[in-house]
């Protein structure tokens, strides 16, 4: 998952990935947004300074996954076909958990073997709390270990991961802290890699 020394990172392939969205659009999550304008420009800043390495165009958000739903659909055919009665049952558990504003810790750079990204710490395991809630309604799609994080950006091409973990290493780590008021569920269109997410329903923690 992370990267190691002696090896390559997975580039992504201009490609449209037909097997996987099987002529489907809307790919589904919960996410956080980054709200915090000195923190948006150090990761614009990193983004520019990896930008040679990095794939292009890259128009999605800055922003914390906690929960990849999968397609929207209005019947359930494919495993990752994602329903409204699913997103309904999510919504009812966070209501349940009476949520409040939260903060996370953000900052210093690590690296997948797909992406480079920048850490989010949390005290409180609020997320993962908030994560098992949305796991009433299904089984995350695609489930792996789960790190908090924020995506700088998917590889375009196969470099040596020596090179990236040494250009890691050079650059001075600074934290923020992220004040999260609320939480998203929206979709990108899986036809537009590293495209932009779009935002169907907000939920503010204080009103929960």
């Amino acid at each position: 998952m992370f990267i190691q020394a002696n090896q390559y990172v997975i580039p992504t392939q201009q490609y449209d990935y037909p097997e996987w969205h099987r002529g489907r659009e809307r790919y589904a999550l919960w996410y956080l947004t980054v709200q915090n304008l000195a923190l948006e420009r150090y990761l614009q800043e990193l983004k520019q300074q990896f930008s040679d390495v990095l794939f292009r165009p890259n128009t999605r958000q800055f922003h914390i996954t906690l929960y990849i739903c999968g397609f929207y659909a209005a019947k359930k055919y494919w495993e990752d076909d994602f329903l409204e009665s699913q997103f309904q049952q999510q919504v009812q558990a966070l209501r349940q958990m009476q949520l409040k504003p939260f903060q996370l810790k953000v900052g210093g750079i690590n690296s997948f073997d797909s992406a480079l990204f920048v850490k989010v710490r949390e005290q409180s395991q609020q997320l993962a709390h908030i994560r098992q809630a949305l796991g009433v309604g299904g089984a995350e799609i695609a489930a792996l270990q789960y790190h908090p994080h924020i995506t700088l950006g998917l590889y375009q091409t196969a470099c040596s991961t020596n090179l990236i973990l040494q250009r890691i290493q050079n650059i001075p780590v600074h934290y923020f802290n992220l004040d999260i008021h609320q939480l998203n569920f929206g979709y990108y269109q899986a036809h537009t890699l590293q495209g932009e997410l779009f935002s169907t329903h907000q939920f503010p923690l204080e009103h929960m």
